[in-house]
């Protein structure tokens, strides 16, 4: 039984969080961006719009609308429970998606089912996200500008560190719209470490940053039922350097410090995204020895 909606009751949330969970574990990848997880942990969106397949009281099929980007347009992700694929249930939900929106379509790992599905639906590639990833164990390069560092202060920091991030990915499509429920969301997650949230500041003002994450193994949760089936892996979560600081050798200074925090956490690898159109970012990342491991794909319908 396919639903279309406007907002998910409790059961339905855990349902759907399950379904997120199996998918991940199978493919190695969300398939659903954290944003919208996120929204549906803490209780949804008003602005969110779902559609879900049910058999024998589980949710096996799952797609996520936001129809509110009236620049952009609609956009959607969907996914089909590891044991109901290659049944016709995501060509069920695409085709229902289409007749509600033309959407963007994000495609997490861009794996090749989900590359089949969307070609034979007429959908054409429009935008890579890039996944890169290196070693910890290796030698950090050594930094060439001196920067003051300091740890994120819940509260304190809160409003200066949005300005800050607006303004550094002022026109980015997620990232330069960031609001406080946007940061306080994140910080109610287990993974959210304030003294890995780190912070440059030259006479007291904030000018770069580099906010990183654990996934899996994080020292900080107290909770014995999280259960990850992979070795831990750090994040460059995100980072920004102030546009009016720029030039100055902060990215590269924050970049290598988010690497130095994570490595003194005992981790092996860190990892971290980039559009793959930054090619100023792609090349700081080379430099200090990351390379690619993944990528996030949108598709569009076609126009031809």
């Amino acid at each position: 039984m396919t639903q279309y909606l406007r907002y998910l009751d409790t059961q339905q949330q855990v349902g759907v969080l399950a379904l997120i969970s199996a998918a991940t574990d199978h493919d190695g990848i969300p398939p659903i961006a954290e944003h919208v997880v996120l929204h549906l942990r803490h209780g949804g969106d008003k602005d969110d719009c779902h559609i879900i397949i049910e058999n024998d009281g589980e949710i096996i099929g799952y797609a996520h609308l936001d129809l509110t980007d009236t620049v952009a347009g609609p956009s959607a992700e969907l996914v089909i429970h590891p044991k109901h694929r290659g049944k016709g249930f995501g060509r069920a939900l695409l085709t229902e998606i289409g007749r509600i929106t033309s959407p963007r379509l994000w495609s997490h790992g861009d794996l090749p089912s989900a590359q089949k599905l969307a070609e034979e639906s007429g959908y054409e590639k429009v935008r890579t996200v890039i996944q890169m990833r290196r070693s910890l164990t290796e030698h950090l390069p050594s930094l060439t500008t001196e920067i003051t560092l300091r740890s994120f202060l819940p509260g304190l920091d809160d409003e200066a560190w949005l300005a800050l991030n607006n303004r550094a990915f002022a026109g980015h499509p997620e990232q330069g719209k960031w609001t406080l429920p946007n940061l306080h969301n994140r910080m109610k997650e287990n993974w959210f470490d304030p003294h890995g949230f780190l912070l440059a500041t030259q006479a007291d003002q904030l000018v770069a940053f580099c906010w990183t994450k654990i996934h899996g193994g994080h020292s900080h949760s107290h909770d014995e039922k999280e259960k990850h089936d992979h070795d831990p892996i750090g994040e460059l979560y995100v980072m920004g350097v102030d546009p009016d600081f720029q030039g100055q050798g902060l990215g590269h200074a924050i970049t290598i410090a988010g690497l130095a925090h994570l490595r003194r956490q005992g981790l092996m690898s860190a990892m971290l995204y980039v559009d793959a159109e930054n090619t100023a970012a792609i090349k700081l990342y080379k430099d200090l020895g990351f390379t690619q491991w993944g990528r996030d794909v949108m598709y569009r319908q076609s126009t031809n």
